[in-house]
């Protein structure tokens, strides 16, 4: 029992104890299944920001544990929410068509029920054809699995062929971006099958489930993206302990030490790439039915960047670090953004913080960098008496054709 994997992770515990708790609270003060203290609108936030939290881990992963700054990740939590928004807008729309045309007095072919759905979910970009990358939309089970292999495929193919050139550091941040800004403009074009700069949108109502309140499925949202933030989290920490948690976080501190040994570095870093690209394509798949649209704009390289700094303001290289950042960030968001911080009257000048939101945001993440590189993880550590090995040696790799340690004089 002392060697469990529960046991060596006792931070683990507390997590999951406390998101229980989290759940079950929001739950009993909910409009659907409680007293009503807590909004159908504040669950659903609450909902998405649980989902933020999940693709949060998968940075921290990529990131913080492996050494790979990702400016794209925030890409496949997109591409998620496309793969589950293609059934809910095809299911939604076929039973609206089916309804209307079962009044017409000759009954209506497949084809012609077809070309009826095709005309109103594509009629906003002047076409009624499915293109070939809806062929599986009117499925929910083969769409469940586009939302896990398509993103995989995409950072398979784009991992395999950055590491294996094995382009690092800034120039693979930058081709992040790049792969990013590329998927957000092709999406853009009315031709991408994806309706454009419209997007998909009507998520949130799940189709057969019209005598279901929205204040019911938010809480059942809720749920499902608190259970996925609780597998994600142990999953997480299963990978980054023992062995392989060793070797990525060498591959994170010392690349070339690594590989010296006889470790395959590309093929950890492209499972952790791809492994991290499925996690944040299952965070995307819950969020966006709970945000009810989602367009090209969600893409935006901005969205990947915005990303890396939630997890170092929360402190990179610990799973709950994330998590806090995330949350933190989306919540204190939300309050700025949404109208409810009171405006500041200088007298010469009044600060909105709807328009100075992002400038603090930025600010937040400087000041971190620079004083608080821990972020807000860091607290946790201070509190709990976690203190990081401290090595003085240098250096740390093979040398001169012979791998040594230099330890400094005390």
């Amino acid at each position: 029992m002392k060697n469990s994997f529960f046991m060596k992770n006792p931070s683990l515990l507390v997590f999951l104890g406390l998101l229980a708790l989290f759940t079950l609270g929001v739950t009993l003060m909910s409009e659907a299944y409680g007293s009503g203290l807590v909004s159908t609108s504040f669950v659903k936030t609450l909902g998405k920001t649980l989902c933020l939290a999940l693709v949060a881990i998968a940075m921290d992963l990529v990131w913080g544990y492996t050494g790979i700054l990702s400016l794209g990740h925030f890409a496949f939590f997109g591409v998620g929410g496309y793969m589950i928004g293609m059934w809910l807008m095809y299911a939604r729309t076929e039973i609206i068509v089916v309804n209307s045309l079962a009044t017409s007095p000759i009954p209506a072919t497949a084809s012609e029920i077809s070309d009826a759905i095709g005309s109103q979910i594509f009629g906003v970009v002047g076409s009624s054809d499915f293109p070939a990358i809806w062929m599986f939309a009117d499925s929910l089970t083969l769409q469940l699995m586009m939302v896990v292999l398509v993103p995989g495929l995409v950072a398979l193919v784009f991992g395999w062929l950055a590491f294996r050139s094995r382009v690092t550091g800034v120039y693979l941040s930058i081709l992040t971006q790049a792969m990013t800004l590329a998927l957000s403009l092709y999406l853009f074009q009315n031709d991408s099958g994806l309706r454009g700069n419209n997007g998909l949108s009507g998520l949130q109502n799940l189709p057969g489930a019209d005598n279901i309140p929205q204040s019911v499925m938010s809480i059942w949202f809720l749920w499902a993206s608190a259970l996925a933030l609780a597998l994600t989290y142990i999953a997480t920490s299963f990978v980054v302990s023992g062995k392989f948690g060793s070797v990525i976080r060498g591959i994170r501190d010392d690349e070339a030490r690594v590989r010296f040994l006889g470790y395959s570095v590309e093929g950890y870093k492209l499972f952790v790439f791809v492994l991290t690209a499925i996690m944040a394509a299952i965070g995307g798949a819950l969020y966006y039915p709970q945000a009810g649209i989602i367009n090209p704009a969600e893409i935006a390289p901005i969205a990947s960047i915005y990303l890396a700094v939630w997890v170092a303001i929360g402190g990179r290289g610990r799973i709950y670090g994330a998590v806090i950042g995330a949350v933190v960030v989306s919540l204190v968001s939300t309050w700025f953004t949404g109208g409810q911080a009171p405006n500041i009257n200088l007298g010469f000048y009044e600060i909105k913080w709807v328009d100075w939101w992002q400038v603090l945001l930025g600010l937040s993440f400087v000041f971190v960098t620079l004083f608080a590189p821990k972020g807000i993880g860091g607290l946790v550590d201070l509190f709990t008496g976690r203190i990081a090995p401290s090595r003085k040696g240098a250096p740390l790799g093979p040398d001169a054709g012979s791998l040594r340690e230099e330890e400094a004089e005390k």
